[in-house]
């Protein structure tokens, strides 16, 4: 990206830009952007992250001058310092995706844990509200293992279960017709890669966004397996899924329990699941609650106002390890 800085206090130029441009260089050696100075005007051009930063030190000096005449290069390696710590804090929990100058990281300490435990388990389950990121998130760790060769394949599943409506007879071939279940995975993963990348990667079979229904008799090796809207499933539907999870693979199961499609008096496989395999070495069971959820401000005003109304203490009723206490973030092995 190209971007124009304005000089506050051109007669004060020698004084910002050191002697020999020196101070320039400093900035330009640590951040690999370009600097030119024209008239009272200083262009950076280079990576989207890189400038930011590079601009953010021009801006420090710059305010230092408003109080002094001059700059040492002290301030200059302090404005620097401080830029370099800014950017190291927060690539620390970055997540790289395929997409150039998409930065995904986590926003709250929950889906800090979220990210940890996929990290550190072969089976991980998260539930919580809508907007916690909890699918966004898995999809984005997932792409992420792809592009660093931690995994050789990406499944996305996700159950057929309408939204308390029925649809009737939908047009079309197989594909179209689970397309609209399958969309919010679709949705996720063109955020973390562009279009065509996607569509060569389901192509030639790496990334497989498929019905719930079409895991049966398989075994996955090698792969990223993400189970969305796990509570739609019934137990038999889950023990299906579980029983998938093949050498080298990671799984991810995530989940609302206050959002059931399933028939009256169904059981949900995600809810039974966590009761049945609370406290197994290997498994993470991780509880989002609605501080961690970061869409529109009003969809945490929403969940809370159904929850005050539906008499619902928490987004599950279930916490990371099972018992009835509401709003934890346990990561159990």
């Amino acid at each position: 990206m190209n971007l124009n800085i304005t000089l506050e206090q051109p007669d004060k130029k020698l004084a910002l830009f050191g002697s020999a441009d020196r101070y320039l260089r400093m900035i330009r050696d640590t951040f690999g952007v370009q600097l030119v100075s024209r008239d009272d005007e200083v262009r950076l051009s280079g990576d989207r992250e890189q400038v930011g930063k590079a601009a953010a030190v021009l801006e420090q000096m710059q305010k230092k001058l408003r109080r002094q005449d001059w700059l040492s290069s002290d301030d200059v390696g302090q404005a620097i310092g401080r830029a370099v710590e800014e950017m190291h804090a927060r690539t620390a929990d970055e997540i790289d995706v395929y997409a150039k100058g998409h930065a995904i990281r986590p926003k709250t300490d929950g889906q800090r844990t979220y990210i940890d435990a996929i990290l550190k388990h072969d089976l991980t389950f998260c539930i919580g509200p809508a907007g916690t990121g909890k699918t966004y998130l898995a999809v984005a760790a997932a792409a992420s293992m792809l592009k660093h060769g931690q995994a050789k394949r990406l499944v996305l599943a996700r159950p057929a279960v309408e939204a308390g409506e029925r649809l009737g007879f939908l047009p079309g071939d197989l594909q179209a017709k689970v397309n609209p279940y399958l969309r919010p995975l679709l949705d996720a993963l063109h955020d973390m890669m562009d279009f065509e990348q996607v569509k060569r990667f389901m192509v030639n079979d790496v990334i497989e966004v498929i019905p719930l229904a079409f895991m049966r008799g398989r075994t996955l090796n090698d792969s990223v397996i993400i189970l969305d809207e796990a509570q739609n499933t019934t137990a038999a539907q889950m023990l299906m899924f579980l029983t998938r999870l093949g050498h080298d693979s990671k799984m991810i199961v995530t989940g609302d329990a206050t959002q059931v499609d399933l028939p009256a008096g169904t059981r949900s496989g995600l809810v039974d699941a966590i009761e049945k395999l609370r406290g197994i070495k290997g498994i993470a069971q991780v509880t989002l609650d609605h501080t961690d959820i970061v869409r529109h401000r009003l969809v945490q005003n929403i969940v809370n106002a159904y929850e005050r109304h539906n008499g619902i203490t928490g987004p599950t009723g279930i916490t990371a390890s099972g018992s009835s206490e509401t709003g934890s973030r346990i990561v159990s092995d």
